[in-house]
C-alpha cells in the first residue's frame, strides 16, 4: 500500500470546522475509498451504487441520518444526487455530523455539489500516485518533495546536485520512473506481487470499465464507435496541438460533439487540455491548446503497445507528473503551453504568484546548447519575472545555460 500525500491534506480538513463535509472526486480507482476507510475507520462506510439499498437511503429523514450515520462515508454519490440534499439538511439543522462524499464523475458530482452544498464543503482532487508516492511502501512511509514541489514550496534558491548520479535515493527514484513509464500511476499495478501480464490486464480492463460506466454516467451514448475513436485520436496524438475542426473532418462528426468530448476526457480525469498563453498583445501567439493524456499506462493501453514510447508521450508524461504534483500540495497554479507564429515553442509554462517556471521536454540522453533555444530571451515575451527555465530530459547531468536555464533528469526532478 502506497502512502499517499493528500491524506495528510485530508485528515486535517477534516478536524477543521469547514471540513465536515468533505468531497473527494477524482478518477476512478485512485485509491478515494481505501484512503477515506484507512483515514476515518470509524465512519460508516455507505455504498450508494448498491441499487437494492439505495432506495432505502432515500427514504432517510435527515433526523434518522443524524441518528443512524452521524459520521458515515458515501461512496459513488453521484449515483443519486437526492441523498446530497439529505445530507446538505443534516449539515445545516446539527453541528456535529461529519461526512465524506465520493465520486468519480466530475460533471454529475461537482455540478450537484455547487447547487446544494456551495459554502458548506471542501472539495479535494484525487489523482493516480505521483513518482514520490510510487517510492513509498505503506502508509507510515514519510512522501519526501520532488525537487519540484520543493521549488514550489520555498521561497529560497534551490541547490541542485551536479548529476542525478550523486541522489543517494537514486536507486529507488529510478524504479519507480521506470514503473510510472510503463505502467502509469494507478494504485492497482503498483502492487509488487502482480505480474507483467496482470497489469496489462488490469489495465486492459480499466479501459473498457471506463467506456462502459463512467462515460455512460456523463452522456447517455446509444452508440460508443466515436467516443472510442476520438480516444484513440487523443491517445496517438497526445501533446499535440488540438483542432476540433480538423479533428471532426478527419474522424467524420462535428466540431461541437469533439469538444464535448473532449470536455468528457477532462471531466472524468483521463485528460488535460493544457491552454495556450496568450498575453502579450504585441506578440503574435498561437492560441490553439494542447492535449496531454494523464497516464501513460492508459496510453499504451488503448494504443495496445507495450515498450518504447514516443517524444510526444514522454512530454505528456512529464506534464501530468507536475500536475498531479501541484495538486498533492493543493496549490492552484495556471497551467498552459506557449507558441509563437515564428516558431518559439514552450511545453510548459506555469505560472505561481510572482513569476513563470518555463519547462522543455526532451527525450533524449544528453542534452546540448540546441535544446535551449526557446527558452533563451523567454523574459522578453511574459508579462511576470522569469523565475526558473528547465529542460528536462533523460540526461543524468545537471547542466547550466547562462542566466536561470538548467537541464535536470526526470527522474531527479520528479521523483
Amino acid at each position: 500500500m502506497k502512502n499517499r500525500k493528500i491524506a495528510y491534506t485530508t485528515f486535517k480538513k477534516n478536524t477543521s470546522k469547514f471540513g465536515r463535509i468533505i468531497v473527494l472526486t477524482g478518477a476512478r480507482q485512485t485509491g478515494k475509498t481505501t484512503m477515506a476507510c484507512k483515514l476515518f475507520p470509524h465512519y460508516e462506510y455507505i455504498s450508494i451504487e448498491d441499487p437494492i439499498m439505495r432506495s432505502r437511503y432515500l427514504e432517510l429523514t435527515a433526523s434518522q441520518w443524524k441518528t443512524m450515520f452521524p459520521f458515515a462515508i458515501l461512496d459513488e454519490v453521484q449515483k443519486e444526487p437526492l441523498v446530497i440534499e439529505s445530507i446538505k439538511s443534516v449539515y445545516d439543522q446539527w453541528p456535529d455530523p461529519k461526512y465524506i462524499l465520493l465520486g468519480s464523475s466530475q460533471l454529475l458530482l461537482l455540478e450537484k455539489v455547487k447547487e446544494s452544498l456551495a459554502g458548506r464543503c471542501s472539495i479535494i482532487e484525487m489523482f493516480p500516485l505521483t513518482i514520490p508516492e510510487l517510492c513509498t511502501n505503506n502508509w507510515e512511509d514519510i512522501i519526501e518533495d520532488s525537487i519540484f514541489q520543493q521549488i514550489i514550496l520555498s521561497e529560497n534558491p534551490i541547490e541542485f546536485l551536479p548529476s542525478f548520479l550523486f541522489d543517494k535515493k537514486m536507486a529507488g527514484k529510478q524504479i519507480a520512473w521506470e514503473h510510472y513509464l510503463k505502467y502509469g500511476g494507478y494504485p492497482a499495478v503498483s502492487e509488487p506481487d502482480l505480474s507483467e501480464e496482470e497489469k496489462y490486464d488490469w489495465l486492459r480492463s480499466y479501459v473498457q470499465t471506463y467506456l462502459e460506466r463512467d462515460i455512460r454516467d456523463l452522456a447517455s451514448f446509444r452508440d460508443l464507435e466515436p467516443f472510442v475513436k476520438l480516444q484513440r485520436y487523443l491517445a496517438i496524438n497526445t501533446g499535440n496541438l488540438v483542432n476540433a475542426s480538423a479533428i471532426a473532418t478527419q474522424l467524420g462528426m462535428s466540431a461541437k460533439t469533439v469538444q464535448r468530448y473532449i470536455r468528457y476526457f477532462e471531466l472524468s480525469y483521463q485528460a488535460l487540455s493544457l491552454p495556450a498563453w496568450s498575453r502579450n498583445e504585441t506578440k503574435r501567439l498561437v492560441k490553439t491548446p494542447k492535449i496531454h493524456y494523464l497516464d501513460n499506462g492508459i496510453i499504451q493501453t488503448i494504443l495496445q503497445k507495450r515498450g518504447g514510447i514516443t517524444g510526444n508521450e514522454f512530454e505528456s508524461l512529464v506534464i501530468a507528473e507536475i500536475y498531479k504534483q501541484t495538486k498533492t500540495l493543493q496549490k492552484t497554479l495556471g497551467f498552459f503551453h506557449l507558441r509563437t507564429q515564428d516558431g518559439k515553442e514552450i511545453d510548459l509554462l506555469i505560472e505561481l504568484q510572482n513569476g513563470y517556471i518555463a519547462i522543455e521536454i526532451k527525450m533524449k540522453q544528453i542534452v546540448d546548447k540546441q535544446d535551449i533555444r526557446h527558452l533563451s530571451n523567454l523574459e522578453e515575451i511574459l508579462d511576470k519575472p522569469l523565475l526558473y527555465a528547465f529542460v528536462i530530459s533523460n540526461d543524468p547531468d545537471t547542466k547550466y545555460f547562462g542566466d536561470h536555464i538548467v537541464a535536470l533528469n526526470a527522474a531527479y526532478f520528479l521523483g
